[in-house]
């Protein structure tokens, strides 16, 4: 499978990070090749969790643990030399956008996918940063009448995640959601919540 980015962009720096936990045993596609926007990597079947969650509701607490221990397992790899810090400094391997629609369900089980943000850092950020991008996202493309299910649903998943995860999420809450807000892709309702949520992350005793 070819991925090319859209903007000059070399990809040998992640192609480099998803061989290095491939061979820590991280479940990630295989890399074949990378030359500069171009990343030739294993094409996978399947779908994401994401997808198969709206296909099939009822498994959504065994997907919320299914992410809290790919989390959990991510954490346990030391970065290599090198790699750049995340908001929170650490060394432990962070993905930084390890949600549901970056973890393909496949033949040879979960794969995650999409590397281009990852860094060193402390692992309950990792989580706290998953938490923040699950929990504000915007569900006005969803049908009006289907938002609330949506919202239960989301809400019963994200218990189950943390819940299972083994790094503390609470202390990362505030720094999680300011580095949220920097991402010029953050829609501004999405903005919003995240200010809210920093502000009473920030607000709360720990």
């Amino acid at each position: 499978m070819l991925r090319r980015y859209r903007v000059p962009l070399g990809v040998e720096a992640e192609a480099a990070i998803m061989r290095y936990l491939d061979q820590a045993g991280y479940p990630v596609p295989k890399v074949y090749d990378a030359n500069g926007p171009d990343l030739i990597m294993e094409r996978l079947d399947g779908r994401d969790m994401l997808a198969e969650l709206g296909r099939k509701p009822w498994l959504v607490r065994s997907y919320g643990r299914l992410l809290a221990h790919l989390h959990s397992r991510l954490h346990e790899i030391q970065a290599p030399p090198g790699l750049g810090q995340a908001f929170e400094p650490g060394d432990r391997m962070l993905h930084l956008d390890l949600h549901p629609a970056n973890v393909m369900l496949t033949s040879r089980g979960p794969v995650v996918i999409d590397w281009s943000g990852v860094r060193a850092g402390a692992p309950g950020a990792d989580v706290a940063m998953a938490y923040v991008i699950m929990a504000s996202s915007d569900v006005d493309l969803i049908p009006v009448a289907l938002r609330p299910v949506v919202g239960r649903l989301r809400a019963s998943f994200l218990r189950q995640f943390l819940a299972e995860t083994r790094d503390d999420h609470k202390p990362y809450l505030a720094s999680a959601a300011a580095a949220r807000m920097r991402d010029p892709n953050v829609r501004p309702s999405e903005v919003d919540r995240l200010r809210r949520m920093a502000e009473q992350a920030a607000s709360d005793p720990i």
